[in-house]
């Protein structure tokens, strides 16, 4: 079996412009992917930065486009995707202005329509249990407590 030789500049270059060219990736993913095919660390500043410079890879970008999709598809409130954002090492004033562009009325209906199908499944409970459920499942999906309580109160 023949050992795999590590990439050139030019090879990891390519496949990170074509990776960030069909979805958008943030710099500690494109790091990442980079380590694991076994390119030295200067080189893979070398690639990070000619990214940056061909508009490959855009924080701001990429902050707006990660809150919309954990949006709409992952049904996660602001606190968890900017923890999410956080982890990622993301500049804090890009995922600010990320959060902040959130459409409300879809951010409302979002966190409305995950409230009533948890609702459904809670039928037998009492009132009290019933409520403390749906405070911590849409807490743990990242809504704050105010968003909640909103929600709830229009709900019942």
């Amino acid at each position: 079996m023949q050992k795999s030789k590590a990439l050139s500049f030019a090879e990891a270059l390519s496949r990170m412009a074509a990776l960030c060219s069909v979805s958008e990736h943030c710099e500690s993913e494109v790091r990442e992917r980079l380590q694991r095919s076994g390119l030295p660390a200067a080189e893979i500043q070398r690639v990070v930065d000619r990214l940056y410079d061909e508009g490959f890879l855009d924080t701001a970008r990429y902050c707006h486009a990660f809150s919309r999709d954990r949006l709409r598809f992952s049904h996660w409130g602001r606190v968890k995707i900017q923890q999410a954002l956080r982890q990622k090492g993301l500049p804090e004033a890009d995922v600010r202005e990320a959060l902040d562009a959130l459409p409300e009325d879809i951010y409302r209906q979002v966190l409305d329509e995950a409230l009533e199908q948890k609702a459904r499944s809670l039928r037998d409970e009492d009132d009290y249990t019933r409520r403390g459920k749906l405070i911590r499942f849409a807490a743990g999906r990242g809504f704050t407590m105010g968003e909640i309580l909103e929600a709830m109160g229009s709900e019942e």
